[in-house]
This record gives structure tokens, C-alpha cells and sequence, in this order.
């Protein structure tokens, strides 16, 4: 017999794998980087609005870090390596990889991510979406 679930509803139908992800990203989030996610409004009302997420990555390259979309998750990953050529008589900034996922909605799309100044900065878009109502046919059989 399978445990109850917290969205083991009849009214939530396909939510399974939602309360998976939301416990593995709670898991996956640590607090490091330290981010911020701001609206970008659109003065238009007719555009969609954008969201920016901006990652404190001080002393990572380019190279040093993965944004890639996996499913329905934008996972931001960094890695820096050890410099073996150093000699040092204190170490107060250690290499360190991180990890940190979030989850997007349906429709979301990443349109850039740059990095500038120690901020890696990911814009992001959602299209505005109409809801449509759809007549479905019922078949009877004889």
C-alpha cells in the first residue's frame, strides 16, 4: 500500500511528480549562491512580462558554470577547480560547486543568461496564456 500523499487529492489529477520535485529541490537548495528574482514589467500590457534571476557568483568564469533546462527545471550549475600552481600562506576563499534548480512553469522559456561584473543574470519569459475552452465530443456506442 502506497503512503498517503499531501496532494493525493481527486481534484489534482497529474500532480505526482510535483510533490517529488518539490521535495528534491528543497534537498537541492542550500542557500548558496545567494540569488535574487525580480518582475521585468512590460509598459505595454499586451507583451508578457519577463522574470530575471540574478546568481552572486563572484569568482566563477564563464567556464566555471551550466545553465541548462531539464524538463521543467532551469538547473544553474557551478564548478570551479583548485589552483594547484599556489602557495598559500592563508585561504580564506575556497573553490566551491554549487547547485541550484528552479522549477518552471508550463510555458516558460529561458531567453539569455550573461555574465557580468560577478552576476550571473538569466532572463527568462512566460507568454501571456489565454485560456481556451474546448468542446469535447461525447461518443456513445450502441
Amino acid at each position: 500500500m502506497r503512503p498517503t500523499k499531501s496532494f493525493a487529492t481527486p481534484l489534482l489529477l497529474g500532480f505526482e511528480l510535483s510533490e517529488s520535485l518539490i521535495s528534491q529541490l528543497a534537498r537541492a537548495n542550500d542557500g548558496y549562491p545567494p540569488y535574487n528574482i525580480e518582475l521585468v514589467r512590460k509598459p505595454d500590457p499586451a507583451e508578457s512580462d519577463k522574470l530575471r534571476i540574478t546568481l552572486a557568483v563572484a569568482g566563477f568564469s564563464d567556464d566555471d558554470l551550466d545553465v541548462t533546462v531539464e524538463g521543467n527545471q532551469l538547473v544553474i550549475r557551478g564548478c570551479q577547480s583548485e589552483r594547484t600552481d599556489a602557495d598559500y600562506l592563508f585561504r580564506g576563499i575556497a573553490a566551491r560547486q554549487f547547485q541550484r534548480s528552479f522549477v518552471l512553469a508550463d510555458g516558460m522559456d529561458v531567453l539569455s543568461a550573461r555574465l557580468n561584473n560577478g552576476l550571473l543574470v538569466i532572463e527568462l519569459f512566460r507568454p501571456n496564456l489565454h485560456q481556451t475552452v474546448r468542446k469535447i465530443n461525447i461518443s456513445a456506442s450502441n
